[in-house]
């Protein structure tokens, strides 16, 4: 996936191409996931913006995070055997809606192979997150939350931290308030959850603690 060359990366990273995907894109899905498509691609271009990552990275990856949101559960699993992903047997099951951010960027990696590799990653980690997240990973997963057509819950307040914060903070906080709400809602869990949150809960566990130790002063 994301092997072309220097000159092919930086073609697919043009206006051109982010035109006739997005074109495509709009035959693809329903015209609210296509809102919500275009909602991310802003919300990603200014949260690249915020933290230094590369704006065309971040706006393709987030016109191409949900190329395969149309399937059903029926579809996706068709894909799944389709492209041969190696996929854990209980989300088959249980979550079979996780797998387009996966079968998207094995797909998009087939089809477009000057696709950088570090976007197609960043696709396939957008449903689920990971415990080794890059900015690019992070810009996504948090404009997939924060788009502007979000209006429920804290997301108000989780937009309000961009640039306040550092990116990291951000996609904690944004990974923790989505959690959270899947739970009250009474969904299932994708079964790596609980591992990235502890991740990345022991990694800033110090930082934390000592700010609420100023706080108390």
């Amino acid at each position: 996936m994301g092997k072309g060359s220097d000159a092919e990366s930086a073609e697919v990273l043009g206006e051109a191409f982010f035109e006739e995907r997005k074109v495509e894109l709009a035959r693809r899905v329903s015209e609210k996931r296509f809102t919500h498509v275009m909602g991310v691609v802003e919300e990603a271009a200014i949260i690249a913006r915020a933290y230094g990552v590369d704006e065309r990275e971040a706006r393709l990856a987030g016109l191409l995070h949900d190329w395969d949101k149309a399937y059903d559960d029926e579809e996706i699993l068709k894909r799944v055997r389709e492209l041969g992903l190696q996929v854990n047997p209980w989300i088959l099951e249980h979550q079979p809606r996780l797998l387009h951010g996966p079968t998207a960027a094995a797909a998009l990696g087939r089809d477009y192979p000057a696709i950088p590799a570090r976007i197609l990653q960043a696709i396939d980690r957008h449903t689920t997150g990971e415990i080794d997240m890059t900015p690019l990973d992070m810009v996504l997963y948090c404009a997939d939350a924060l788009e502007p057509n979000r209006r429920f819950g804290r997301v108000d307040e989780l937009r309000a931290q961009i640039g306040h914060v550092t990116l990291e903070e951000l996609y904690v906080a944004v990974l923790g308030y989505w959690t959270i709400l899947i739970i009250e809602q009474g969904k299932t869990l994708h079964p790596r959850t609980v591992e990235i949150w502890n991740a990345y809960a022991v990694k800033n566990e110090k930082p934390y603690i000592n700010t609420k130790r100023k706080e108390r002063k």
